[in-house]
């Protein structure tokens, strides 16, 4: 059992992520694939993820030997370049502590870059942050419209029974055996997740996760609010958007480097940031966006020194009108 104890304090820093967070929901997505206690649908997601990621993704499995993450892992902001920042600015006394952490016990040595990553070699961040993309691009990207839109749904429907009925009964029906007695908030668990917290005044953000079966995640940094991630959305493996011949058509008119960026900016970015996403210099990130803007498929402005890049309204018809149009089926 995980007993969660407030104070009153903490009854009013109860807060919903507001959108969902990309390096999270990617943890909780690769997690999903260590599990063998899934339903059917979920055996067959696994395979299919697993041969969807590529050789570039596997210095992230290299972290992450079991079934326990290392928590510097957990980053819930809403940008994914952000989250990377976070992820890179941990303490390295907590690396250390973690990697060692998530090592103990297991038969195989570590491998060479994360003996560097311990000692805080630059390669060795460099390796893991093309990791996280690669992950990212392979297992999310596909379906992150869907998430977005799953996650607009999950806050408006806790946000209506806050609204109607009261706090107790949000958290209450939050998921599946969540029940609040009195001050103290409880999920059943399995005996090694057992916890007994106490909040005491640091409140908590509730953040909905749709590639997880489980009982609700915890983060507990010290300091900070406890993030609850639970699983929500209709428990089964999203499906991604249809893909491929529609792709290759969008590219043979756009290039596929204007396609890439478009696909990028389902979130806002900066030139820099499209330039190391696409691996190109910034001259030819800007160069690709210029083109772009001259369609009326994006709009850039500045933000301080930084300029920054959002897909426009008639870019994002394009993209979804190509990715789920899919081949037709043969007539009969």
């Amino acid at each position: 059992m995980i007993r969660i104890h407030f104070t009153a304090a903490d009854f009013a820093r109860v807060r919903f992520a507001p959108r969902p967070a990309p390096l999270q929901e990617l943890n909780v997505a690769l997690s999903m694939m260590f599990r063998r206690d899934t339903a059917p649908l979920f055996g067959r997601w696994r395979q299919r993820t697993l041969r969807a990621l590529p050789p570039a993704a596997q210095p992230f499995g290299d972290l992450v030997p079991g079934l326990r993450a290392p928590s510097f892992l957990d980053q819930f902001g809403d940008d994914l370049d952000e989250a990377l920042e976070s992820v890179r600015a941990t303490r390295p006394q907590l690396v250390r502590s973690e990697v060692e952490r998530v090592y103990a016990g297991q038969l195989a040595p570590a491998p060479a870059w994360l003996h560097d990553l311990h000692q805080g070699g630059t390669a060795a961040w460099r390796l893991l942050r093309r990791a996280q993309y690669a992950a990212f691009d392979a297992v999310l990207r596909p379906v992150w419209p869907l998430i977005q839109d799953l996650h607009h749904a999950e806050f408006t429907r806790h946000a209506l029974t806050v609204a109607e009925h009261g706090l107790a009964a949000g958290l209450d029906g939050l998921t599946a055996g969540a029940r609040l007695r009195g001050d103290c908030w409880e999920f059943a668990a399995d005996a090694a997740l057992r916890r007994d917290i106490a909040l005491k005044g640091r409140g908590v953000v509730l953040v909905p996760t749709f590639h997880w079966s489980g009982p609700p995640l915890l983060a507990d940094p010290p300091g900070g609010p406890l993030h609850v991630t639970y699983p929500a959305g209709p428990g089964l493996p999203l499906p991604p958007s249809a893909v491929g011949g529609t792709d290759e058509a969008l590219a043979a008119v756009l290039g596929r480097t204007r396609l890439e960026i478009l696909l990028l900016l389902a979130e806002e970015h900066t030139t820099g940031a499209l330039a190391r996403r696409l691996c190109v210099s910034n001259a030819t990130a800007s160069t690709h966006a210029a083109a772009l803007r001259g369609a009326g498929l994006l709009t850039t402005e500045r933000a301080g020194r930084a300029v920054l890049h959002r897909r426009t309204a008639l870019g994002t018809l394009l993209v979804h009108r190509g990715r789920t149009a899919g081949p037709r089926p043969a007539q009969q």
